[in-house]
């Protein structure tokens, strides 16, 4: 079986990346065909794949800036053709998906989410805070890039959702079905400690960027003077600061191997942000703690209310506070979160992966 991966671009880390990098672990002999790749800003281990960027990749400056050249992706895209592939498995959050193929070749779609700022376009525009000028630039611009992104989804043979959230946004935006296999999360470098090593401090792990909305954390705990460190690094850093009150301590940037301990040592993990999975809930229940998320998304799907966590109902800080104000970490049993976070495990997403990719290879032949 000859078959190729596709990612919109490499130019950035998240959790796209860390979708991709199980991929490349999965098939190996695969080429990764995207539309810009800058080697000075991923990981060195990049450097070793067989990366196919697009003719695009020259452009100025697009390395640091990729949003200016949206109304060029189309065209980049959709002048990449792998016919020559029995499948083709895109890995899908922007305009990948456009790409063109012929006769038998399958292309399965792993849809992180439908393009966000095509079909959201409202609440980007109120997250990124754009001027009234740069709207009416926008929306005849986003009006055209709907109407292709629409035609290119219609063309994918199968969709795969990332979560219920994302399943019902792929049936309401393209009108297609999907079935949902679950991010992969590496649980195993997670595990809980013992009872009397968990520390009093509430834990929020995020890039820190509006719209994962660590304000709400941030508020909430000054308000009810509760200990949160907050890891990560963003735009919004001087922001927090200037909500933060002397409780709340802004750790920075922590490397991979001192998260798990991290984790494993919070009271509680706080997930504030409406987002379509979320990676870092499930790693602190892999490591034995609860979360408490905002109820809608990809936490609806990972966190169970009562047994690995609790949900607040509002994205408002009083919301949260209400969850904060009765929590108690003891009422949570730590094997019954771990063993909950183990479904979402990189092993199953493999063994998942696999089996969907072989039943449609199948299912074309016999047709």
């Amino acid at each position: 079986m000859k078959l190729a991966l596709v990612h919109d671009w490499l130019n950035q880390r998240g959790g796209a990346e860390d979708v991709l990098e199980t991929l490349v672990d999965m098939f190996p002999d695969s080429p990764v065909y995207t539309s810009i790749y800058a080697p000075d800003l991923m990981p060195a281990a990049y450097r070793q794949w067989d990366i196919r960027p697009l003719w695009i990749d020259k452009l100025p400056g697009i390395h640091a800036h990729h949003q200016p050249y949206l109304p060029v992706y189309p065209l980049a895209w959709g002048g990449l053709d792998l016919s020559a592939y029995d499948v083709i498995l895109t890995n899908k959050s922007g305009f990948c998906h456009g790409l063109r193929w012929s006769g038998r070749t399958i292309h399965i779609c792993y849809c992180l989410a439908p393009t966000r700022y095509v079909w959201q376009l409202d609440a980007y525009i109120q997250r990124e805070g754009f001027g009234k000028l740069t709207q009416a630039g926008l929306r005849p611009l986003i009006a055209a890039l709907r109407s292709w992104d629409l035609d290119a989804a219609r063309r994918v043979t199968h969709f795969i959702a990332i979560s219920t959230e994302i399943q019902a946004r792929i049936k309401t935006y393209y009108g297609r079905d999907s079935v949902i296999i679950f991010p992969p999360v590496d649980t195993t470098r997670f595990q809980p400690v013992p009872p009397e090593q968990v520390e009093d401090y509430y834990l929020v792990v995020s890039r820190l960027i509006p719209y994962k909305r660590i304000d709400l954390a941030v508020q909430a705990a000054t308000q009810l003077g509760l200990p949160l460190k907050v890891a990560g690094r963003g735009r919004d850093l001087e922001k927090l600061k200037a909500l933060a009150g002397p409780t709340v301590d802004f750790l920075g940037y922590v490397p991979d191997e001192q998260l798990p301990g991290l984790m494993a040592r919070c009271k509680a993990f706080l997930f504030p942000g409406l987002e379509d999975f979320g990676i870092t809930p499930v790693q602190a229940q892999a490591a034995g703690r609860p979360v408490i998320a905002y109820g809608g998304g990809g936490a609806l799907d990972t966190v169970i209310p009562g047994r690995t966590g609790e949900v607040f109902a509002d994205l408002t800080v009083e919301s949260l506070v209400n969850v904060l104000r009765d929590f108690d970490a003891s009422r949570y049993d730590t094997g019954v979160i771990r063993r909950h976070a183990e479904q979402f495990d990189t092993a199953v997403f493999k063994r998942e992966l696999l089996a969907y990719i072989e039943q449609a290879v199948q299912t074309q032949q016999q047709a």
